[in-house]
């Protein structure tokens, strides 16, 4: 690479091609950014490094259905619901180094090594014993912190399979995915072996892959270094221009092995198994009943325009087993769908959207079919995303060990959590309709407006969990509001707030309570 010529060509500020680099400066040639050789005596003109550090706090407070569990100071108050306000503050430090052969940014890497730990700092402040840890001697507030490896891997080409760019490359380690583009079946950050690339000029894209799970840190959801004994190995091409200029259509194929095993979190929690239904045998020194999950996923996606008309879609077929689901008692095999589809409009400076999402529910919980469907770790951005309460928040069901939603899911799963719990296919499904909009105020504030309507579509498992009969279908309505704010216009600095609230409607109520549930979250993200 030649070096800029070392004079100052113009007197105001600006962005102009001879302004003198500083290395505390991303905005400009930067050495540690990947625009210039980072050792050229040593290394040669086209070794690069790329360093990109980044800070993102975040805070979130909330009501949500809380036990008073047992207290002395209000003796016979077990049975009834406690104080559900809430506070969850996150500081989360990110370092990634990027260090990668090449010749420039449109073609793909010769070879690549990157690191990425991350350093996470959470407070959690409650107002009822138990919560924060199953010996209500632990108080009322959780204070923790954890350092976790996010990206680990060595990536090399394979062979150039043309002029145009189109390669194959394979890639070893800690590494994210995200199966689809909405994320509704996996998004996580776990060790794989991963083979990708592009044809026909890049209008198809393709991965397969083996991930080997670690075990996450419970309150910051990090990786931990010890080993998950879960596995998947997944499949998927791109198709780009399918039919309709725009219009990107998804084929994949996945297979979730989840091996029978028995894990508290760090919060002293059982989670593996799940800690209801017929998890403990009977038999004398049997202890827990463990189990395993053996499930296939066949999905069709497709995200693009099809003229001025915006569409997103997704369907999944989940088709296996698991060898004793607690809940049913038994061996069950499965055979689940989950739909959802999104429509939107550009008007000028504003987007209107309508969305539907479905997953199938169980109609007998007891028998040896699942037909309610889970994923294996999603974190959709459908729906309103996480201004959505249902979306953004955990509701655990009251004298169970269970979550009737993990944070970050739209699926009633009933599992005792969504990175370190197994999959569970005897839930009630659910059915929600959405109706939103997003606003470019200016160039740099955006607005959002989302509502949810949402049905459970069986109610026969929640029913056989909590001895309670009947339980209406209508969960309630979700509104939420958020603002997204770049002061720089670019993605250095991201500040965020927003505001959601669920008002419950009978079948919500039959399982918690009528008070409205609520929440408030902001985040500011500043990158290097």
């Amino acid at each position: 690479a030649l070096p800029q010529p070392d004079y100052r060509r113009y007197s105001q500020k600006g962005e102009y091609v001879y302004v003198k680099p500083r290395w505390y400066d991303p905005f400009n040639r930067n050495r540690f950014k990947g625009d210039e050789p980072i050792w050229p005596q040593i290394l040669g003109q086209q070794v690069y490094l790329n360093l990109t550090a980044s800070t993102e706090t975040l805070f979130d407070g909330r009501r949500v259905p809380s036990p008073s569990n047992v207290s002395s100071a209000r003796p016979g108050s077990a049975d009834f619901f406690g104080k559900g306000e809430q506070e969850f503050f996150d500081q989360a430090l990110r370092f990634a180094f990027d260090l990668f052969h090449g010749d420039a940014s449109f073609k793909p890497a010769d070879w690549r090594i990157r690191i990425t730990p991350e350093f996470s700092l959470n407070d959690l402040n409650v107002r009822e014993l138990g919560i924060v840890g199953p010996d209500v001697r632990s108080g009322k507030n959780r204070f923790d912190h954890h350092l976790g490896f996010q990206e680990a891997f060595i990536e090399a080409k394979l062979h150039d399979l043309g002029p145009n760019y189109d390669f194959v490359s394979a890639r070893g380690g800690i590494q994210q995915f995200n199966a689809d583009f909405r994320g509704f079946l996996f998004v996580d950050e776990q060790p794989a072996l991963r083979v990708f690339g592009t044809l026909d000029s890049n209008r198809i894209e393709y991965n397969v892959a083996y991930f080997y799970f670690l075990e996450k840190n419970t309150n910051s959801g990090l990786n931990t270094f010890g080993r998950r004994h879960q596995q998947v190995a997944l499949g998927n091409v791109y198709l780009q221009d399918f039919f309709f200029p725009g219009y990107t259509a998804e084929f994949m194929a996945a297979w979730n092995k989840d091996d029978p095993s028995l894990h508290y979190d760090d919060n002293g929690f059982l989670v593996r198994p799940a800690p209801v239904g017929n998890v403990i045998d009977q038999n004398p020194g049997a202890g827990a009943r463990l189990h395993g999950v053996r499930v296939g996923y066949f999905g069709w996606l497709g995200s693009g325009h099809i003229h001025r008309i915006n569409l997103t879609h997704a369907f999944y077929q989940a088709l296996g087993e698991d060898t004793f689901n607690p809940m049913a008692g038994r061996r069950v095999t499965v055979n689940a769908q989950m739909a959802a589809a999104e429509i939107s409009y550009d008007r000028d400076w504003m987007r209107y959207r309508v969305s539907a999402f479905y997953t199938s529910g169980d109609a007998n919980p007891r028998d040896g079919r699942a037909r309610g469907f889970d994923s294996i770790v999603d974190l959709p951005n459908f729906a309103g995303g996480l201004l959505s309460f249902w979306n953004r928040e955990g509701l655990r069901l009251l004298g169970s060990g269970v979550l009737l939603t993990a944070p970050g899911s739209l699926i009633p799963s009933l599992r005792s959590s969504k990175e370190e719990g197994q999959a569970n296919f005897v839930n009630p499904g659910l059915f929600l309709t959405n109706a939103g909009a997003e606003f470019d105020l200016t160039p740099k504030l955006k607005a959002f407006a989302n509502f949810n309507y949402l049905r459970f579509e069986r109610t026969e498992p929640l029913e056989f969990l909590l001895f309670q009969s009947p339980i209406h279908h209508a969960i309630g309505e979700d509104a939420g509001i958020g603002v997204e704010y770049r002061p720089p216009l670019t993605e250095n600095i991201v500040l965020t707030a927003g505001a959601s609230a669920l008002q419950p409607a009978q079948g919500f109520k039959d399982i918690y309570t009528g008070r409205t549930q609520f929440s408030l979250c902001g985040s500011a993200k500043f990158t290097f």
